[in-house]
């Protein structure tokens, strides 16, 4: 035999027959960031290519097993992402393929898919559009027949403080006072040319770039949602980041701005109601942050479905949710 030539040679494998220093069962263990190629279908129901990074996870119930088989896990996570539409099924499958070839070791696997999703979205008035690339992760976990399915996004949109502009307004019409003397009769030309100088707008609120990080657990029986989602989130909002615009488009979206004045708890109580009563959502949280250009930190609001055992007021109130 040559010594290149290892195909018949009996190799140490000590993950498996080596005793671990420490014993003890372990919650997860697997592999992040598997670099796959993935294929699910939009709203059309054309395939859509993208790449994405995979989590893969069993537990580990023997205390007495050093470790797992990783590149078992690796195979699979090849063999099903890369060759078969991204469905609920399929993540059914995967998962099941996991704990088949760990019989002996988990009782317990996930898997999380993280991608860019692009979409071509439209301007507000112009004929224009653009792309706009969304962070998706859709997380399955499987546990004896108990599969459950998350889906999670981050939505970037506007938001204008209601206080500023409350104070911005009090200064304009101070500035008017001094401007028109109130014992003289108005020129309605003179006032329309007031308006339209810098002087008439004295002072602006403060509006900062937010983002709306939404996950959502998802009922059996339905297709992963993504553009409903999406739709849902950025409609309740009213003042989602724009892509190509003209003046026409900037303007309009000045109105929007003006119209939808928000704290963060108005943009979470938005998205809130929005996906309340959405059937295919078994549970949700959202985390809507205001990246304030005020301060030096941003202002946030956390809210739930508010179901009994879902997500809770506890569950990632502290930290920002990561769909990615």
């Amino acid at each position: 035999m040559r010594p290149e030539d290892n195909t018949a040679r009996a190799m140490p494998d000590v993950a498996q027959d080596a005793k671990p220093n420490v014993a003890g069962v372990l919650d997860w263990v697997g592999m992040g960031g598997i670099e796959v190629p993935i294929k699910l279908a939009d709203a059309d129901g054309r395939g859509v290519s993208s790449v994405a990074r995979v989590t893969a996870y069993v537990n580990l119930r023997k205390p007495e097993v050093r470790g797992i088989h990783m590149s078992r896990l690796y195979l699979h996570v090849d063999q099903s992402l890369a060759h078969e539409p991204l469905t609920p099924c399929s993540m059914r499958k995967l998962l099941r393929s996991f704990l088949d070839s760990h019989a002996d070791l988990s009782d317990r696997a996930m898997v999380r898919v993280e991608f860019d999703h692009l979409l071509r979205r439209p301007a507000l008035v112009s004929d224009n559009s653009g792309w706009k690339s969304y962070p998706v992760s859709i997380t399955a976990t499987l546990h004896g027949s108990d599969f459950s399915l998350e889906l999670g996004t981050r939505i970037t949109y506007s938001s204008t403080c209601p206080c500023s502009a409350a104070l911005a307004r009090q200064l304009i019409q101070e500035r008017f006072g001094l401007d028109f003397d109130r014992s003289r009769p108005l020129h309605f030309d003179a006032v329309m040319a007031w308006l339209g100088s810098e002087q008439g707008i004295l002072a602006t609120p403060h509006s900062q770039r937010s983002h709306a990080e939404v996950r959502v657990r998802l009922q059996p029986g339905f297709d992963f949602p993504i553009l409903d989602l999406i739709d849902a989130v950025e409609g309740a909002l009213k003042t989602p980041v724009q892509t190509a615009v003209k003046r026409a488009d900037e303007q309009a979206f000045a109105r929007l701005n003006g119209q939808n004045l928000m704290f963060c708890e108005d943009a979470a109580r938005r998205v809130q109601q929005a996906l309340d009563g959405d059937e295919r959502i078994a549970d949700f949280q959202v985390r809507a942050s205001h990246l304030e250009s005020l301060h030096p930190h941003d202002a946030v609001a956390v809210a739930s479905k508010g179901i009994a055992g879902g997500y809770g007021a506890a569950d990632h109130a502290l930290a920002p949710l990561k769909p990615l």
